[in-house]
């Protein structure tokens, strides 16, 4: 695997070290679930723990990785890999349908977040947990602040799995695991569990004045009905499992740390909820940016000083950010869940809204507090963020948390998911997408040239920006190789000053 530049000594020493913390975190989640003090260890069995912890993890490289793979085709002509990837072929012969990348993306950020919330119920210590006799600045550093678990999901499930869905798409899609999984996002879709996403995607396209593009016929009869239907569903579903959790929490039934006030815990969930929703939205707005014409970018100090300090640093600081914000969103994801997560014991009499024993087991799952988190602390924002890029960057907090993103990626505590990831690439031999189908310049001279429209950027239509630069839009790939041709469109992103910028449509249509 080859990265945007050379590796230093400095990244060897921050690569070797994150991988040493995460095989210590590895060994203490797996310590807390053998020695029964995670939450299902402690209720079912730690076998079974061991067993859907190590599952989910498997689940989430895949669902991470295939996403940047099946984005990645998306404007790729698919009778070049035919032959060589039958099911990579048949992946995107249902994302690349119609309306269905939308359908995809939107069903497997609910699997993101489920998996998520299922990891933490697997292995996030119980209250006063020990092991191993550990001093408490180490279990305080690595348990009671879920540094453990987030090292664990963010190397082992995710990163590593992007950065080779980025490189080698067709290898690392092409099989019945990527196919069950494009076809479980699809099933979650179409349950209408998530529908409440389009009744915002809907009010977001009115705000912006712009009309959602589809590339299906406007619904009639039987689908009308059957799309608004599930449209009220979803919204009613998402009501009651805001009315159960925000309850849990106001009387104190959660896995809330001790000692917090019941008000405060409650401004907290949703505080972190809106964090969420800023780092998701950022990397979608980083992405509308690059195609917004001069007249939309604004003065905004905020919004222009984060657009430079993006694109500064020869294109290290946009995947930078995408590695920081990836920890981020994870750390605040397991803090969610602890807060949402349900510790009512069936059959005491404090079931919520005196519910029966079975749907209080249900509600102990964490499947609400998943589905919450899905649809307004995620999917949410991405479509405010996809319909109002300038707008979404020019707030405050988005330039103080990409600083944040930018610092955490220094820090090297993720660098253990190139390691793995290139560990992985060799014992699965997979090959870039050049060695199939040849570099865009190839294909495009064979008359099979890319069609970036097929990725449908804009209002109702939030796209993630690639992690790793390798398929990211035209503009950002020649940013990533620090190609001179170029400077003068980063330098008129970096200004976002309509003054400061003498540029013709004809430059901005090389774009």
């Amino acid at each position: 695997m080859t990265q945007l530049h050379s590796k230093t000594v400095f990244d060897r020493i921050r690569e070797a070290y994150s991988v040493v913390l995460v095989i210590f975190s590895i060994a203490m989640i797996m310590g807390l679930i053998f020695t029964g003090q995670t939450k299902l260890a402690s209720e079912v069995h730690p076998a079974l723990a061991f067993i859907v912890i190590w599952v989910a993890i498997i689940w989430l490289t895949m669902i991470e990785g295939g996403q940047a793979a099946i984005v990645g085709l998306a404007p790729v002509h698919r009778e070049l890999y035919k032959d060589s990837h039958k099911l990579a072929y048949r992946c995107t012969g249902i994302t690349n349908k119609g309306d269905n990348l939308d359908r995809y993306l939107l069903g497997r950020q609910f699997l993101v977040c489920l998996i998520v919330f299922v990891i933490n119920q697997c292995g996030s210590p119980l209250p006063d947990a020990e092991l191993w006799g550990l001093p408490s600045i180490i279990t305080n550093i690595f348990l009671v602040t879920g540094l453990a678990m987030i090292l664990f999901t963010c190397i082992c499930g995710q990163l590593n799995s992007e950065v080779n869905g980025c490189h080698c798409m067709l290898d690392y899609l092409s099989n019945w695991f990527g196919y069950f999984t494009v076809q479980v996002s699809m099933l979650v879709e179409f349950s209408g569990l998530l529908h409440a996403s389009y009744l915002i995607q809907m009010s977001v396209s009115y705000l912006a004045g712009k009309p959602v593009e589809s590339q299906e016929e406007p619904r009639s009869g039987f689908t009308w009905v059957f799309f608004w239907a599930r449209c009220l569903m979803s919204l009613g579903i998402l009501s009651f499992a805001l009315a159960v959790t925000i309850t849990a929490i106001a009387q104190g039934y959660t896995t809330m740390w001790e000692g917090c006030p019941k008000p405060v815990a409650i401004i907290i969930f949703f505080v972190l909820m809106c964090f969420v929703g800023l780092l998701e939205g950022m990397q979608i707005a980083f992405f509308a940016v690059t195609k917004v014409t001069k007249e939309e970018r604004g003065t905004n100090w905020f919004a222009r000083k984060t657009c430079e300090l993006l694109f500064t640093g020869e294109g290290r600081n946009l995947p930078g950010f995408m590695v920081g914000r990836q920890m981020c969103v994870v750390s605040m994801m397991f803090f969610v869940a602890r807060i949402t997560s349900l510790t009512i014991v069936p059959g005491e009499g404090n079931n919520i809204f005196g519910v029966s024993d079975g749907i209080q087991n249900f509600f102990n799952t964490g499947l609400l507090g998943a589905l919450i988190t899905t649809i307004i602390g995620s999917i949410g924002w991405r479509l405010v963020a996809a319909a109002f890029p300038i707008a979404f960057l020019s707030n405050p907090l988005a330039f103080v948390f990409l600083r944040i993103c930018l610092f955490l990626e220094w820090t090297g505590l993720c660098s253990g998911a190139w390691v793995i990831a290139e560990v992985h690439a060799k014992v699965a031999h997979f090959q870039r997408d050049e060695v199939y189908i040849g570099t865009a310049e190839e294909r495009a001279a064979k008359n099979f040239a890319d069609d970036e429209d097929l990725l449908q950027v804009g209002p109702g239509h939030p796209r993630i920006i690639p992690n790793f630069i390798e398929h990211a839009p035209e503009s950002l790939k020649k940013l990533a190789k620090s190609d001179p041709a170029v400077l003068e469109y980063i330098a008129s992103i970096r200004k976002m000053d309509a003054g400061q910028v003498e540029q013709t449509e004809d430059e901005h249509s090389d774009q």
